[in-house]
């Protein structure tokens, strides 16, 4: 799983997927949509209509602890919104 990293499994996309057969993926970064399509219609034997992209950035993030304040930031990564063909669906449920 290259390219894919792993689905968006929330109750937002849940209900986007029921409604319009729309399915969110975080991706590798370096992606492009045609690279997305091709992984997306070959893991799962579906056709994909759309693919749409978005890029987050990492967010800076701090704790206190004992020692003091600790500073960080969480990774950056990109998310895919792919729009599957009419009547098709994919169930990430199936191997639980």
């Amino acid at each position: 799983m290259g390219i894919i990293q792993k689905p968006i499994i929330t109750e937002k996309m849940n209900e986007m997927g029921e409604k319009f057969q729309r399915y969110g993926f975080v991706v590798d970064n370096k992606a492009n949509k045609v690279q997305i399509r091709q992984a997306i219609e070959e893991l799962y034997d579906v056709d994909v209509v759309s693919v749409n992209t978005m890029n987050y950035g990492g967010k800076q993030k701090s704790r206190a602890t004992k020692a003091g304040y600790i500073a960080g930031r969480t990774k950056a990564f990109k998310k895919a919104i792919i729009t599957l063909a009419e009547g098709q669906s994919i169930d990430f449920y199936s191997n639980i």
